[in-house]
């Protein structure tokens, strides 16, 4: 959970600032640290590779993982959801389409508040970073990913907080119940991982970082990242099977 909570203090600070500075907040500041936290996360993944030891299994399992993805459209399925919480959740507001469509100085307060949380809300919680930081977080006991996108989320949820209003920093408790309840999940799986499968795992989950800082904060071409992710669970399988067979020596 200490990824989770990282993240949560983050948007705390980072929303608490925005609405103390307002619109002050230089865009090129922003751009700047993005593109700095891409570089971060792409070395990182690279170096998350080379715990693998024998690169044959997480390429079997990204492949793999990748067919699976794209047949289950796990990214479309992620922006679906996304899309599907913000038409229901800003029903709350009456009327929803007056309310899309009104700019910030003409909402009131309780509006501003609404559209603020949710945005943050999905903003922060909807996407591949999201889930793989978790599960890293709780099998593996590695919270760097969340570190990263707690930077992140708070410099997001500073640049929200100072057009939307305090409702984002309240956006933080959706963050603890969502990444926590994974993390949580993964920590249950934990006791049926050998060192073998959590390291190819571990390699696995270092491709699909450097996907995402190619696609998602770099921006040098578009990845489907979120596809990728059913390779998380079918690596660790690979391993065990392998394991099962006797294949040891795709293992050292």
């Amino acid at each position: 959970m200490t990824g989770t909570i990282l993240n949560a203090i983050a948007i705390l600070i980072g929303g608490s600032l925005g609405v103390l500075l307002g619109g002050r907040l230089p865009e090129r500041l922003r751009q700047t640290v993005v593109s700095g936290l891409g570089l971060f996360v792409l070395a990182l993944g690279v170096k998350t590779f080379f715990d693998t030891h024998n690169s044959l299994v997480p390429l079997a399992g990204l492949l793999a993982g990748a067919l699976a993805g794209e047949w289950m459209q796990v990214e479309e399925g992620i922006r679906r959801l996304g899309a599907w919480l913000e038409r229901t959740l800003m029903r709350r507001s009456d009327p929803p389409s007056a309310l899309d469509a009104a700019p910030q100085s003409a909402l009131s307060p309780q509006e501003r508040f609404v559209r603020g949380f949710f945005t943050a809300s999905l903003v922060f919680c909807v996407g591949p970073v999201a889930i793989l930081g978790s599960f890293n977080d709780g099998v593996a006991g590695d919270y760097q990913l969340l570190a990263v996108k707690s930077i992140l989320d708070g410099f997001a949820s500073l640049a929200f907080a100072s057009s939307l209003g305090v409702g984002v920093i309240f956006s933080a408790l959706p963050i603890v119940i969502y990444q926590g309840a994974l993390t949580l999940l993964a920590v249950q799986l934990r006791p049926l991982m050998t060192q073998p499968m959590l390291d190819e795992m571990s390699a696995t989950g270092g491709l699909i970082l450097m996907a995402i800082a190619i696609s998602s904060l770099l921006e040098i071409r578009p990845i489907r990242a979120g596809n990728f992710l059913p390779a998380l669970v079918i690596t660790p399988l690979i391993v065990a099977v392998l394991t099962w067979l006797g294949i040891h020596w795709m293992l050292n």
